[in-house]
This record gives structure tokens, C-alpha cells and sequence, in this order.
């Protein structure tokens, strides 16, 4: 999953400008500074986007935004069960 500010599309290009420095010789260290992200976020990225076209990449983060919005909704409904549950 993109993290603050960087959109699946964003991800996807920096993911592809890094293989493209690295095919022209460069270090994957040194192309993952130039792109301005840490070893860290490009080895998440990589393994969440890697093998995703952009459709999937969307798709990928609507699911995931819907996903903790069900939690958050599921974790409020326990809490209005349990506050009813003690009241009665």
C-alpha cells in the first residue's frame, strides 16, 4: 500500500524508474536514494506492487481503504453491543 501522499500510480513509476537505473548499472541502493524514498518503503512497494498493473494497483487500495473502513465500523458496533449489553 502507498504510503503518505503517494498514490498507486506515483508507486508504479517510481518502482519502474528504479528497475530502469538498475538495468543501466546503477546499485538498487543508490537508485532507491535517487527516486527519494528509503531502502525500506522500495522493498514494501515492491513486494505490494511489484507484479501489478495500475488497474490492479487502484483496485488494490480501494479494497484496502473499504477494508478499514469495515473494521472501524465493526469495532464501533462491539462497543454499542457491549455499552447495551451493560445496561441492561
Amino acid at each position: 500500500m502507498p504510503g503518505k501522499g503517494h498514490s498507486p500510480e506515483q508507486v508504479l513509476n517510481k518502482l519502474r524508474q528504479v528497475e530502469v537505473a538498475v538495468a543501466g548499472g546503477k546499485s538498487v541502493g543508490r537508485a532507491v536514494r535517487e527516486i527519494g524514498v528509503t531502502d525500506h518503503t522500495y522493498y514494501r512497494w515492491r513486494r505490494e506492487y511489484g507484479g501489478l498493473n495500475l488497474d490492479q494497483a487502484r483496485r488494490l487500495k480501494k479494497l484496502e481503504q473499504e477494508n478499514a473502513r469495515l473494521k472501524r465500523t465493526i469495532a464501533d458496533l462491539a462497543l454499542d453491543k457491549q455499552i447495551l449489553k451493560e445496561a441492561a
